[in-house]
């Protein structure tokens, strides 16, 4: 979520700076030489982290669709196992929760069905309380009878 945002905001100021930059014709479009030094600094800042978030963006999306992390990806390349690979896409609502499609640029935490399976462990609080209402339905269970 933050690299589309930082993506968004790149392409926003490039935007900026090249609208006032290159449709500034007029004689009264003039600009200090101290402003016109920033706004390429910024510029070439702005390009940097656009082409950076694009990679990241590139990288996350390649994550999602095939299931295999950076590192994994890495690890299988250089040993040559690719082709191996079992891994498969992530769901995306193990990514951004099982809320509607509206929440999903929001900076808010998702909610999941099973929080222990997409987290891959379980807090030992969580499981004590299982523990606990698996008993309770037990005995619930045999005292009916």
């Amino acid at each position: 979520l933050f690299l589309l945002y930082t993506w968004t905001c790149a392409a926003y100021s490039l935007t900026i700076f090249g609208w006032n930059y290159f449709f500034c014709a007029d004689d009264d479009c003039t600009f200090h030489v101290l402003v016109i030094h920033l706004v390429r600094a910024m510029t070439f800042l702005c390009i940097g982290a656009f082409l950076f978030t694009s990679s990241m963006l590139m990288n996350v999306t390649y994550g999602l669709m095939t299931g295999i992390g950076t590192i994994d990806r890495l690890k299988k390349k250089a040993t040559n196992t690719m082709s191996q690979s079992d891994e498969e896409p992530i769901a995306l609502k193990d990514v951004f929760g099982i809320a509607g499609y509206h929440t999903w640029l929001l900076p808010i935490d998702p909610v999941f069905e099973d929080y222990d399976r997409v987290m891959g462990f379980s807090t030992p609080q969580r499981l004590v309380r299982e523990q606990q209402f698996m008993e309770q339905v037990a005995e619930n269970g045999q005292g009916g009878r």
